[in-house]
């Protein structure tokens, strides 16, 4: 990794991606995203500050375990004056993401237990089904299709159907017939 003189202040976008391991696209991804920022030289050209490459880190440690961007975002506009994390703020938020991630585990256990029981049965509506009908809502109703587009003024000679969404027996709402 290159090493800068310590009286180098400001890095360039080059310089950021090789010191950060990030590339040049994902730190300008970053910055669309308002993760990092830059400010502009005469020339036109980014420039970043120390502080981005703790940033950088940051962002990438968050990502490596699954942490949405927005998520990693909001984390960052919460810290005074837009200010670089520091160990204690990645203790605090590692612990609120905690609980996230070990519920995702949690969900990705329980489906991958459940998936040789799927694979290729096609029943789309047992209720064990986590893959492609999770707690089976419209399997409860009966066999068969519960959502249709229907387009009535082909089966009403008389002309009065619409083309609304057939609804579930007992269930009305905008745009079912």
């Amino acid at each position: 990794m290159p090493q800068l003189p310590y009286k180098v202040h400001e890095l360039s976008v080059g310089q950021l991606s090789a010191r950060s391991g990030a590339a040049v696209s994902a730190l300008h991804f970053y910055e669309s995203k308002g993760l990092i920022s830059s400010t502009r030289t005469g020339g036109n050209q980014r420039r970043y500050t120390r502080d981005a490459l703790r940033r950088v880190a940051f962002v990438r440690a968050a990502q490596r375990v699954g942490i949405p961007l927005a998520v990693i975002r909001e984390a960052l506009a919460e810290l005074p004056d837009e200010r670089t994390p520091n160990p204690a703020d990645w203790a605090r938020l590692s612990e609120v993401w905690r609980t996230e991630l070990d519920e995702r585990i949690s969900q990705l256990v329980e489906l991958r237990d459940r998936l040789t029981d799927c694979i290729g049965c096609g029943c789309l509506s047992l209720q064990k089904c986590a893959l492609s009908n999770p707690y089976d809502n419209l399997g409860r109703q009966g066999p068969g299709a519960r959502r249709l587009r229907v387009d009535r003024s082909a089966k009403d000679p008389a002309g009065q159907g619409g083309d609304g969404e057939a609804c579930p027996p007992g269930e009305t709402g905008d745009g079912c017939r």
